[in-house]
């Protein structure tokens, strides 16, 4: 996808989970829903948030990174491109980098 952030916005292509056994070895049927979650890979970032001072402060995630984030609220932040799901999400909404 060719699309570049602005200010501390981050595009995340979401990771699907499509796991059907649960940590514990409970298969879980079709019909069953699960929570989505999270977790994505960073594709492109924004240059950073301009602070009062006037200072750039860069973002702390780099391209390619897998992040756990809060998914947004709004279907308005969701893209999908060949059937790839993408969220723009705020750099504050980004929760960890999982190693």
């Amino acid at each position: 996808m060719k699309l570049k952030p602005l200010s501390n916005n981050i595009l995340v292509e979401y990771i699907e989970d499509n796991e059907k056994t649960t940590k514990s070895g409970i298969v879980l049927p079709e019909n069953v829903e699960k929570k989505e979650r999270t977790k994505g890979t960073v594709v492109a970032t924004g240059p950073g948030k301009i602070n009062d001072s006037g200072t750039l402060l860069p973002i702390s995630v780099k391209v390619g990174d897998v992040v756990l984030f809060s998914k947004p609220w709004s279907d308005e932040k969701k893209l999908e491109e060949g059937g790839k799901k993408y969220y723009i999400v705020s750099e504050e909404d980004v929760l960890g980098i999982i190693e």
